[in-house]
């Protein structure tokens, strides 16, 4: 699991539940269910780092909490 920020909403244009990563520029994912769009943020998150690693990219080191209510 990442400690990464990962913010999850549902899309009526989707369809489907979103899950953002917003410290990964462009890293997002989507599930039928929350569960699944969590699950699939995590995989994406992982392929991320690992192309970035691969192509000598910065990675971010995790923030956590970005936003507060």
């Amino acid at each position: 699991m990442t400690k990464y920020e990962i913010i999850l909403y549902w899309s009526d244009e989707d369809g489907a539940f979103i899950a953002e990563v917003p410290e990964l520029p462009g890293c997002m994912a989507d599930g039928p269910t929350r569960q699944e769009a969590l699950g699939n943020a995590e995989v994406v998150i992982s392929e991320w780092l690992e192309t970035a690693r691969e192509l000598g990219r910065p990675v971010p080191k995790p923030k956590g909490r970005l936003l507060f209510a």
